[in-house]
């Protein structure tokens, strides 16, 4: 199909899009504080509400990415070579910093409808500029701007990152306690996903740079 990418790049891409998921961000620190303070059902409200964020993601950086391509393929460059500029910075700031989730244990006074939980998951995600930023410059690095199928290839990469994040959110939310405990309890761990991630993400920066200069 014209929408598939190739399947190495298929393959690399699912592999980052895991790591990404794994590696705790806003949005992880919201499902699991819901499911932790009200439980798995508002966890899993504040989760859809993040999903539907990066499909609103997706959409907006695909047809926005694929109208600058057809602007002008130099413009599309300058904005994968920011784009692997960035990555390369987050892959940096990753290993000096490290991964931070801080979870809200408090039990709120009155618990959230799903609706609201929904809702807030939307607003931290949409709102979230580190999110924005990595859609715009992450999904670029997978595409070919000489493919005329870029656009369709954008919206099945941004969509299949949402479809394979899902089960690994569902687990991370059912077993909300005990998956936090987990990482609490083993800082060795989330260093090594610190590392893996900061090198998927590096590598991807460096092979855009090379390709682009040669």
């Amino acid at each position: 199909m014209s929408f598939l990418p190739d399947p190495a790049v298929f393959a690399a891409f699912t592999v980052a899009a895991i790591i990404l998921t794994l590696t705790p961000g806003p949005d992880m620190a919201l499902f699991l504080s819901r499911a932790l303070t009200q439980g798995r059902g508002a966890g899993f409200a504040a989760m859809a509400g993040a999903n539907t964020g990066l499909v609103i993601h997706t959409l907006l950086a695909a047809f926005g990415l694929s109208a600058l391509l057809a602007a002008s393929a130099t413009a599309f460059l300058v904005v994968k070579m920011a784009g692997a500029a960035y990555l390369l910075w987050l892959a940096i700031h990753t290993i000096r910093h490290g991964s931070a989730l801080t979870l809200d244990r408090k039990p709120r006074g009155k618990s959230s409808s799903l609706a609201s939980c929904w809702a807030t998951g939307i607003g931290i995600n949409l709102l979230n500029p580190k999110i924005v930023l990595f859609f715009v410059t992450f999904l670029p690095q997978f595409v070919d701007a000489h493919d005329p199928n870029v656009r369709g290839q954008l919206v099945f990469l941004g969509l299949y990152f949402v479809v394979l994040s899902l089960p690994f959110t569902v687990a991370m939310i059912a077993t909300a306690e005990k998956f936090s405990a987990a990482l609490k309890r083993s800082p060795r761990v989330m260093r090594i996903m610190d590392w893996t991630f900061a090198g998927i993400i590096g590598g991807f920066a460096l092979r855009i740079a090379t390709a682009a200069s040669r």
